[in-house]
């Protein structure tokens, strides 16, 4: 069973029905948000399903939307966390992507600025290594962005997209080796993003990371992992109480092939790894659970069928 990314916008009312429908059908809600009068699910629904859903929805007024970045982490890297590079770009993007289903996270890294000492350290490496995807931030001027990326994406496994000032051709030709995806008249601005061309730059900026994410779909499909994400968020929830308890936001956040558990590791790694998903296989049999570099969270990565020879 292909299972699809969907976001589900509607009224309050009666809601209950669509998310017992989405559950039915065999398909797990990553999140819910409700506001006034208004829910959105952000979901994953069997592919040959998603015709039930928007059929469900019309009497209550509700819409059913393909969100290809639903179930995905995503980090947004900034220079530093000085007014010229933080505010406007960085929280635009970020908020933009929050809009659109995935969860970002503000990366501001200490040496970022300036060519000389531009570098990561260990842990900015580890924590930007976390996510799916990484957006990286720089700033107007050619000579600076070339000095500077070698440093910036060394020890960085996951697809990084390049925005900056210059133009998308300019990027591609002086960043070497080349990164994932590139967004190109997206430097520093001193303002937000209002008009309709810095609308639209947003969502190129979403174009190519969606075209990026779409092709490690690609490379995940070909080695399948042993186990939804999304079975495994519900199957946390089940079992474990004390996730009910956590205040911060998605407190089991969804990636392409694993979960950011918000518990403290010590205390539930144990725990988690001895849950049983089906016929006496444990989440520890096909899971690698380690601490993460955030807050002491758990951060939980399903091994490929190639590893383990399940799929369950």
């Amino acid at each position: 069973m292909m299972l699809v990314p969907v976001t589900y916008k509607g009224g309050v009312y009666r809601h209950n029905e669509i998310m017992d429908l989405i559950e039915d059908v065999g398909g797990y809600i990553v999140q819910k948000h409700v506001m006034a009068s208004e829910v959105v699910l952000l979901c994953f629904m069997p592919k040959d399903d998603v015709e039930v859903l928007r059929t469900a929805g019309k009497p209550l007024g509700g819409e059913v939307i393909d969100s290809p970045l639903v179930g995905t982490e995503i980090a947004v890297v900034s220079m530093s966390l000085e007014i010229h590079h933080l505010p406007h770009p960085s929280c635009d993007i970020a908020e933009y992507l929050r809009r659109l289903g995935a969860k970002s996270n503000m990366v501001s890294l200490a040496r970022g600025p300036g060519k000389r000492i531009a570098a990561l350290n260990d842990e900015e490496r580890d924590v930007i290594n976390e996510h799916d995807l990484a957006i990286y931030l720089l700033g107007n001027f050619e000579n600076c962005i070339e000095k500077k990326m070698p440093f910036l994406r060394r020890g960085i496994d996951v697809p990084i997209v390049l925005c900056g000032g210059p133009n998308k051709e300019a990027l591609q030709r002086i960043i070497d080796p080349p990164v994932d995806g590139y967004v190109g008249n997206v430097g520093r601005f001193m303002h937000r993003t209002k008009e309709s061309e810095e609308l639209a730059k947003l969502d190129e900026v979403i174009a190519e990371i969606t075209r990026v994410l779409e092709k490690k779909r690609i490379a995940l499909a070909k080695d399948p992992i042993s186990v939804s994400p999304a079975r495994l968020m519900d199957l946390i929830k089940e079992k474990v109480p004390r996730i009910h308890e956590v205040t911060s936001p998605t407190p089991l956040t969804v990636q392409m092939d694993g979960l950011r558990v918000k518990l403290p590791y010590d205390p539930f790694a144990g725990e988690i790894r001895t849950i049983e998903i089906e016929d006496g296989i444990k989440i520890g049999n096909i899971c690698e659970l380690t601490p993460s570099r955030m807050r002491d969270y758990i951060m939980l990565k399903i091994r490929p069928f190639s590893e383990t020879n399940i799929v369950v």
